[in-house]
């Protein structure tokens, strides 16, 4: 049971450390301070949500819908270039701390954002509900497995949400966050290009 836990740990750490525009958003928030727990719980909440349902066998439903996924990713390219443009847009004003502390206007629209890019991004389909799904199915105790792997996502979008508030420092300047939103920007139409061309 242990060995199965440890090894959905360390899977869903593969899958979910890359820098992608979940975690990019996480980390922003966590920086600006403005609503980190509502952002963490719903993505953290969400993923242990699409874990259980891949573990439960719904990744065969989705393998069986393919316009499904294509709806969806056609969804998120339109979500990740609107949301690219407004980083690159906000990288020419650049901002304080103090100033980008403003962030998502309400919990509403954090929670909101943070609902798009959970489940308009078709990876998230096909890497947490199907293939740690299949994976989770080979195991011996595929429920410690999901376990392990739910444990990862939880642990991970709370070390980027909470534990941002270290480069504070880093960000006390407009010049830091001019760079950070040209990042932003630059991943979130990069994964859209991605997304777009399949």
């Amino acid at each position: 049971m242990l060995h199965s836990a440890m090894t959905g740990l360390l899977t869903g750490l593969t899958l979910i450390v890359a820098i992608g525009a979940q975690n990019a958003f996480v980390l922003r928030q966590g920086l600006t301070r403005r609503f980190v727990l509502p952002v963490v719980l719903v993505c953290a909440l969400s993923d242990v949500v699409l874990i259980a349902a891949g573990v439960a066998g719904i990744g065969t439903v989705i393998e069986q819908a393919p316009w499904a996924i294509t709806t969806v990713r056609w969804f998120g390219v339109v979500f990740l270039a609107w949301y690219g443009v407004r980083s690159l847009r906000n990288a020419r004003h650049p901002q304080t701390l103090a100033a980008a502390e403003r962030g998502a206007p309400t919990r509403r629209s954090a929670i909101t954002t943070a609902l798009a890019f959970t489940f308009l991004n078709p990876h998230v389909y096909l890497d947490t509900v199907l293939m740690l799904g299949s994976i989770a199915n080979g195991q011996d105790h595929r429920w410690w497995f999901a376990y392990g792997a739910m444990t990862a996502s939880i642990c991970w979008f709370s070390l980027i949400g909470f534990g941002a508030r270290a480069g504070e420092r880093l960000l006390a300047t407009p010049r830091s966050w001019q760079i950070l939103d040209i990042l932003i920007g630059i991943t979130m139409l990069g994964i859209a290009l991605k997304l777009a061309l399949g």
